[in-house]
């Protein structure tokens, strides 16, 4: 069984980007900031940037995530991937 050194070349803590991308929406971005926020409950407001694709038919919303360990930053995209409202995680 390995640690979370073994596994990642991050160091935690850090900052960690997370991008998740769905259909155009006007809940989607707080759908996804509530997702973080139960794995990162310290996570602002202010760490959420939005931008809308060239048609308008997609959001991607990325948050910028006080990210402790490997295994955070797993349930973080489990749970992302999980919504039907999210087509990617990234």
């Amino acid at each position: 069984m390995s640690d979370d050194s073994t596994e990642t070349l991050l160091e935690f803590p850090c900052e960690f980007p997370i991008k998740a991308i769905g259909h155009q929406s006007d809940d989607l971005s707080k759908m996804v900031y509530k997702i973080v926020q139960r794995h990162a409950p310290s996570i602002s407001k202010t760490a959420v940037t939005t931008r809308a694709s060239k048609n308008e038919k997609y959001l991607a919303i990325t948050i910028i995530v006080p990210a402790t360990s490997k295994a955070q930053l797993d349930a973080i995209y489990i749970d992302l991937s999980a919504s039907e409202h999210i087509v990617m995680a990234l």
